[in-house]
C-alpha cells in the first residue's frame, strides 16, 4: 500500500476524531451550564412558588383559576407589547420600522421570540418570505465580507509595499480590523444599549454577541420594553447593526476556520512526512537485512594454505 492510499485512509479516523471533539466539547459545556445554572434554576423555582403562595394568600378573592387567567393575560400582554402599567403599548410595535426590524431578524434567522405574526395570512408569508430570504442574506453577507476582505487586503498590500514586512503587517492589520470592528460592533453598541434600554455593560455586550452570532434567546431584546419611548433613528440603527455586524462577525469566523484548516494541514503534513520518514527508515532496514541474508548465503571458496 502506497503512501497516498494510507493518508486517505488516514482521513476517516481524523472525522471520528473531529466528531469526538465536538460531542466532548457540548457535553463539557452541557456540565459548566448544569453547574452555574442548575442551582439557581432551583432557586428560582422555590422563590416563584413562595411568591404564588403569598399572592393567594394576600388576595383571598383569587383561586388557582383566577391566577392562571391572569398569568395568560400578562403572556398575552407581552406578545403584543401592551404595558401592563398603562393601557398603551410600546411606541413601534407592528409599525413601518419595528416590522422591518422584525423581517431582518427573520432573514438572519436570529428570531428572538418577541414578536410573531398571529394571522394566518402573515404566518404564511413568513414562511415563503424566510424560505427566499434567508439564502439571500447569505449570498449578500458573503459579498459584503469579501468586500471587507478586500479591503483588509488592499490596505495590507499598500503597508507591505512601504515597509517590505509581510508577516508583521499582516498581522498588524488584522488585529486593528479586529479591534476596530469589536469596538464598532460591540463596544458603541453596549453603551448605547446601556443608555437607552437600562442594562448593565454584562447584560449589554452579552446581548451584542447572541444576537450577531444568530442565536437569539429572546431573553434580552432592544427596543421592546413598552415602558421606554425609543427615538426615531433606534430602529433604523438597529437593524444596520445586525447587517454590518453580522458580515463582519461572518468574516471573523471565516478567519477562524481558515486559521484551523491551516493548523490541520500543517499538522497532516508533519504526520505524513514522519510517516514516510518511518516507512522509509524500515525499508532500508529491510534492504540491509535482505543484503546481509543474501551475503551469508553466498558460497565462498575454501581458505587454502
Amino acid at each position: 500500500m502506497g503512501i497516498k492510499e494510507m493518508l486517505s485512509l488516514a482521513r476517516v479516523p481524523s472525522i471520528f476524531l473531529l466528531g469526538l471533539v465536538y460531542v466532548t466539547y457540548v457535553l463539557i459545556g452541557g456540565v459548566v451550564f448544569w453547574k452555574l445554572e442548575g442551582d439557581l434554576g432551583d432557586k428560582d423555582i422555590r422563590l416563584l412558588l413562595l411568591n404564588k403562595n403569598r399572592l393567594l394568600m394576600t388576595y383571598t378573592c383569587l383561586n388557582q383559576e383566577g391566577l392562571e387567567a391572569v398569568a395568560q393575560v400578562v403572556q398575552d400582554a407581552s406578545k403584543v407589547g401592551l404595558s401592563l402599567k398603562g393601557n398603551h403599548t410600546t411606541d413601534g410595535f407592528w409599525k413601518f420600522t419595528s416590522s422591518a426590524l422584525f423581517a431582518a431578524t427573520v432573514v438572519t434567522t436570529i428570531g428572538y421570540g418577541n414578536m410573531s405574526p398571529s394571522s394566518t395570512a402573515g404566518q404564511i408569508f413568513c414562511v415563503f418570505f424566510a424560505l427566499f430570504g434567508i439564502p439571500l442574506n447569505l449570498v449578500v453577507l458573503n459579498r459584503v465580507g469579501k468586500y471587507m476582505l478586500v479591503i483588509e487586503r488592499n490596505i495590507s498590500d499598500f503597508l507591505e509595499g512601504k515597509t517590505r514586512q509581510r508577516i508583521c503587517t499582516r498581522f498588524f492589520v488584522h488585529l486593528v480590523s479586529y479591534l476596530s470592528g469589536a469596538a464598532l460592533f460591540f463596544t458603541v453598541p453596549m453603551i448605547v444599549f446601556q443608555l437607552h434600554e437600562g442594562w448593565t455593560y454584562s447584560q449589554a455586550i452579552y446581548y451584542c454577541f447572541i444576537t450577531l452570532s444568530t442565536i437569539g434567546f429572546g431573553d434580552f431584546v432592544a427596543d421592546n420594553n413598552p415602558d421606554k419611548v425609543y427615538p426615531e433613528w433606534y430602529s433604523i440603527l438597529m437593524a444596520t447593526w445586525i447587517f454590518f455586524g453580522l458580515a463582519w462577525l461572518a468574516l471573523l469566523i471565516n478567519h477562524s476556520i481558515d486559521i484551523l484548516e491551516r493548523l490541520n494541514t500543517h499538522f497532516k503534513q508533519q504526520w505524513g512526512r514522519q510517516r514516510q520518514e518511518e516507512l522509509s527508515g524500515g525499508a532500508k532496514a529491510d534492504d540491509r537485512d535482505t543484503q546481509v541474508e543474501e551475503e551469508d548465503g553466498i558460497e565462498r571458496p575454501p581458505i587454502t594454505q
